[in-house]
C-alpha cells in the first residue's frame, strides 16, 4: 500500500502511487472577496484553448456563484454526499477518509503499472457526470442563501444574513492527482519541472476514467475528438516565467500565481508561499477529499463560517480575521495588504516582493523589477465649481 504524506489533512494517507512531488509546483491564490464573475478569465481560457470541434462544453476556467451554481452540475455535492462526515480533529488532522481510502482498496496488490484489466480507478471514490451535467455552466448564478433581509435589516461588516459569492475554478494541478492515479493507460502525468499535469491526448484511450477519478470536474471528455480534455496550465507561458492566461485577463486583478513549497520549505518571501504558510490566509478547496490541490482560496469575508469550513478547512475564521486586518490598514498586516495590492498588477510571475512604506514590489525570477503599486492611491480634490465649463461637479474627488 503507497502511504503518502498530506499536509494539507496533517497526516498519511492512501495513493495508488509513491510519493514523487515535482522539482517545483506550480500554485495560484484566488482572492474570492473581490471576484466579480464577469466570466472574462473564462472566455480568455477558451478562446485561447478550446476553439475546435467538440470544445461547446469545455469550460477549463469557470465561475460558479455558490451556494447554489455548480459545472459540471452538484460536482461537490456528489462527492461529498459519497464520503459521507468530514471531522477534522482539534490538531488540524482530518479523521475521514478521502477519495483514495473511502472504498478500502489494498494498493499495494495493485501493479506498479496500470493497463486497463488492472484499473486504478476503481478503488477511487468518484462518479461521471452524465452528459446533461456539464450542458449549464452558469446554473444558479447570483441565486443567493440565507435570510431575507429586511428594509430595517443591519448589515454587519462581516456575516451577511443574505449572501452569496464567485467561486472562480481551474484545474488545481494536484499534488495527488486523482486523473492521474486512475487513468488506466497513464495518459496523464505530472511534469517534474513544474507540477503541472498534463493529459497526452495521443495515448488517451477514452476510458473516461479521470473524468469519474476527478472529484473537481476538471477533467472533461470530448465526443468529438473521442478523448479527454483539461485545463493545461498555461505551461508555455510558466516556461517565459509569465502568468497564465485567466490570471493576467482578470479584470478583478483577484489571482496570484508562482510556486508553492511544503509548509517546511516555505519561503515567505515567495508570494503564494507567503500568503498560504506566512500569513494563512488562502486554503485550498476541499482539502479533505485528499488531492492536496495547488490553487488556494481567500475565504469571503461576508459568509457563514459553517459554509465556508465544509468548503476550505478549519482554518477559515483566522483567514477571515486576518484579511479584515490587512483590509482595515493594521500596521501589522502591511506586508499582507501590500501583496494583495500586487496581485494581477503584471502579466510576468512575481517570484519574491517587498513592501515598503510607499508601494509593494514585485521582482521575477531574476531579481527584475516587474510590478511596482502604491500602497494608496492618490487622490485629488478639485474645485466645486469649473469656471472654464462654467459647470458644478458632483465629484471632487
Amino acid at each position: 500500500m503507497a502511504d503518502v504524506y498530506n499536509w494539507q489533512i496533517g497526516r498519511e494517507m492512501e495513493y495508488p502511487y509513491p510519493e514523487a512531488r515535482p522539482e517545483k509546483q506550480w500554485g495560484a491564490v484566488f482572492d474570492l472577496n473581490k471576484c466579480i464573475a464577469c466570466q472574462t478569465c473564462t472566455l480568455s481560457c477558451k478562446t485561447t484553448w478550446t476553439h475546435n470541434e467538440g470544445q461547446e462544453h469545455m469550460f477549463w476556467n469557470n465561475v460558479e456563484t455558490k451556494p447554489y451554481g455548480s459545472h459540471p452540475i452538484g460536482w461537490d455535492v456528489e462527492i461529498l454526499e459519497r464520503l459521507g462526515v468530514h471531522e477534522w480533529g482539534s490538531d488540524g488532522v482530518y479523521e475521514g477518509d478521502t477519495i483514495f481510502e473511502a472504498r478500502d482498496v489494498e494498493w499495494g496488490e495493485m501493479a506498479v503499472n496500470d493497463g486497463p484489466d488492472d484499473n486504478h480507478a476503481e478503488g477511487i471514490e468518484g462518479y461521471r457526470p452524465d452528459d446533461e451535467d456539464w450542458a449549464y455552466p452558469n446554473l444558479g448564478e447570483d441565486e443567493p442563501a440565507g435570510e431575507r433581509i429586511e428594509s430595517d435589516t443591519h448589515i454587519q461588516e462581516d456575516h451577511h444574513p443574505m449572501w452569496f459569492f464567485y467561486l472562480p475554478r481551474v484545474c488545481n494541478h494536484c499534488t495527488f492527482a486523482a486523473c492521474a492515479g486512475g487513468c488506466p493507460v497513464q495518459a496523464i502525468y505530472k511534469r517534474q519541472e513544474d507540477g503541472i499535469v498534463l493529459l497526452d491526448e495521443d495515448s488517451c484511450q477514452s476510458f473516461q476514467e479521470c473524468v469519474r477519478a476527478c472529484p473537481y470536474g476538471k477533467s472533461i471528455y470530448n465526443p468529438v475528438e473521442m478523448n479527454s480534455q483539461k485545463c493545461v496550465g498555461c505551461y508555455p507561458k510558466i516556461e517565459q516565467g509569465k502568468v497564465p492566461q485567466c490570471f493576467e485577463n482578470c479584470l478583478g486583478k483577484i489571482r496570484m500565481h508562482g510556486w508553492v513549497n511544503r509548509p517546511e520549505q516555505a519561503d515567505p518571501s515567495a508570494p503564494v508561499d507567503y500568503l498560504v504558510h506566512e500569513a494563512e490566509v488562502a486554503l485550498p478547496l476541499y482539502p479533505q477529499l485528499g488531492l492536496e490541490p495547488n490553487v488556494y482560496y481567500v475565504p469571503p469575508i461576508n459568509v457563514p463560517t459553517d459554509y465556508l469550513t465544509q468548503m476550505f478547512g478549519p482554518g477559515v475564521e483566522q483567514a477571515q480575521e486576518t484579511y479584515r486586518k490587512a483590509r482595515r490598514g493594521d500596521e501589522e498586516y502591511r506586508e499582507l495588504r501590500g501583496l494583495l495590492h500586487l496581485m494581477g498588477s503584471t502579466e510576468w510571475r512575481i517570484e519574491e516582493f517587498d513592501v515598503t512604506e510607499e508601494e509593494a514590489i514585485g521582482y521575477d525570477k531574476d531579481g527584475r523589477t516587474v510590478a511596482r503599486v502604491p500602497m494608496e492611491e492618490p487622490q485629488y480634490e478639485r474645485d466645486r465649481f469649473d469656471d472654464q465649463h462654467d459647470a458644478y461637479r458632483l465629484d471632487i474627488t
